[in-house]
């Protein structure tokens, strides 16, 4: 098997871990009757929610999915075997119960809803999940998840290619029975089935759109709470909306009518928005959030997300590849002002690429990762001085410049810019350009390594540091910087590999991982991230998830 695939979920036989928990605007709900309950006199009688979002949507391909924007829409108008409750915990969906599970942990059979069925009538089958995890593995579809099919049997050959995909460890049985065999034991397996990487597909209709598949709308199809409206392109479209879905098995559960969606980069325009009525959901940034802040439709949404900058270190002779470099940069941001003056909307400091609360229980025992590892993200201009003097010595030259590659909504803009400002006043010498661009972009000029610096996060798929971690391991391509060691890769193997069967040992060797990253400073930690809304309290029970897909719309509604 090739670890390097692998790593990315850090697969092996662990100490089963939860997604992030989540919270809801109300209490939380169960997967399938949620909502059933709530009395009509308490609804609003026009039940559309509308929302703001600060990018548009890369893609509405289940397959490429990578980011926030898209994973919100897909897991509104899809659905997996599993659903995530209001509790975060994985719960039937497209199955009808909960896995037979092999007493070696192999072999998942799952048994399927008979009334689940997709938004143009048809049912929703076994073969539709086996094409769609087949989709994914297919070196051909260039799904940049594709390492999640490394956990079933033969995933990592099918998706170097040298297996047809037809070899992946999963089969129907029959229409309505679906078996799943594992290259390894997998106990977080249950939550994995509920991310959109593992949503069926229709493979009829991909074949008849063919490249076009999920562009708009109207070209694909769709078995979740609501259905994909009004979305006229990846990139380029600012504006969509989810429908309810009259065909989804569980629509009684769900009663908002319609969520619109539009995109709107600057927080001033999306507070407008809101004291006039036309959004009922917008993000708040800097000084806005901060003058918000105690307005009663004032909500933090936290978040299992790191922001941080990646530095393109794929050339020997790079500015990057300079240790001192990288450490004058960090030791020069003051991340407490950052969080408090720039932002302002409940983000908090780091203190390296893990965010806290990623707990595990060990041996009775609860830790917190970034409890337990040092702090790497000091504020310190003397050193920054230091670091930076021992660089322009090592590369022989006084003027040194570089260029922040970043997305051009307001809060990345606001950030990048106070860290131009912050290098270029206590670094001598530097000169530093800032160069925004649409988030669909950036996420394709950063997988290219087109940047010289870039302004980056990630937001956890799973409440297990591994989630990040296993991020800079050489060639995973989220490590889009290129940072590259051995004994982190190393680490990062043993953690995933060696100790997989040894919850201590594992939890070690992340952190002696995370160390080994940090010292080298191979990535410029930012900041843990939070949103800071105003979310109208007419609005209930939205599904917040910190890690995974952060918005779940099923089971919210209206109220007058």
């Amino acid at each position: 098997m090739n670890y390097k695939r692998l790593v990315k979920l850090g697969l092996a036989l662990v100490v089963p871990v939860m997604l992030a928990g989540c919270s809801t605007t109300n209490e939380g709900k169960d997967a399938s009757d949620s909502g059933k309950d709530k009395g009509k006199a308490d609804l609003a009688q026009e039940q559309v929610f509308k929302t703001v979002v600060s990018s548009e949507m890369p893609t509405a391909d289940p397959t490429l999915s990578t980011d926030v924007i898209s994973s919100v829409a897909l897991n509104n108008v899809y659905e997996g075997l599993y659903r995530f409750d209001g509790e975060g915990k994985a719960q039937p969906a497209g199955a009808a119960e909960m896995a037979e599970v092999s007493d070696d942990g192999l072999v998942y059979t799952f048994k399927l809803r008979e009334d689940a069925k997709w938004s143009d009538g048809e049912p929703v089958v076994a073969k539709d999940y086996v094409y769609a995890w087949q989709r994914a593995a297919n070196p051909d579809s260039g799904s940049e998840y594709a390492f999640f099919m490394e956990n079933l049997k033969n995933g990592g050959d099918v998706i170097n290619g040298d297996k047809p995909v037809e070899e992946l460890g999963v089969k129907a049985l029959s229409d309505y029975e679906l078996e799943v065999t594992l290259e390894k034991p997998t106990p977080y397996f249950d939550y994995l089935v509920a991310f959109s990487t593992f949503y069926p597909q229709r493979q009829d209709v991909v074949e008849k759109h063919g490249k076009d598949y999920a562009s708009t709308s109207d070209k694909a199809v769709y078995n979740g709470p609501f259905t994909l409206a009004d979305f006229d392109g990846p990139g380029t479209d600012t504006e969509w909306a989810y429908e309810k879905n009259d065909t989804y098995w569980d629509k009684d559960a769900v009663k908002l009518d319609k969520v619109e969606v539009q995109v709107i980069k600057e927080a001033s325009t999306a507070l407008n928005l809101y004291q006039d009525g036309q959004a009922e959901d917008v993000v708040l940034t800097g000084e806005l959030a901060q003058q918000m802040a105690s307005d009663p439709d004032f909500v933090t949404d936290k978040k299992a997300s790191m922001m941080y900058l990646e530095m393109n270190q794929s050339e020997d002779d790079g500015l990057f590849k300079n240790e001192n470099v990288r450490k004058a940069l960090s030791y020069t941001i003051d991340r407490e002002a950052l969080v408090e003056q720039i932002l302002g909307d409940g983000s908090i400091a780091p203190t390296g690429l893990v965010p806290s609360g990623m707990v595990q229980n060990i041996d009775g025992k609860e830790h917190d990762f970034a409890k337990e590892s040092g702090d790497f993200a000091k504020f310190d201009l003397d050193k920054a001085k230091e670091h930076w003097e021992k660089a322009k010595k090592e590369l022989g030259k006084d003027k040194l410049s570089f260029d922040i590659l970043t997305a051009d909504t307001d809060s990345a803009k606001k950030v990048s810019e106070y860290l131009q400002g912050t290098f270029m006043e206590n670094l001598d010498g530097l000169d530093v350009t800032v160069s925004p661009v649409t988030f669909t972009i950036r996420i394709e000029r950063g997988l290219k390594q087109d940047f010289d610096m870039l302004n980056s996060g990630w937001n956890a798929d799973y409440n297990d540091p591994s989630s990040f971690i296993d991020l800079f391991a050489s060639n995973i391509s989220y490590n889009q910087g290129k940072y590259s060691n051995p004994e982190y890769d190393k680490l990062v193997k043993s953690a995933a590999v060696d100790n997989a069967n040894d919850p201590a040992a594992r939890w070690q060797d992340l952190l002696d991982a995370e160390k080994t990253l940090m010292d080298e400073m191979g990535l410029i930690p930012l900041y843990q991230k939070a949103e800071a809304h105003l979310r109208t309290e007419k609005v209930k029970d939205v599904v917040v998830n910190p890690a995974g897909a952060p918005y779940d719309y099923k089971w919210a509604y209206k109220v007058d």
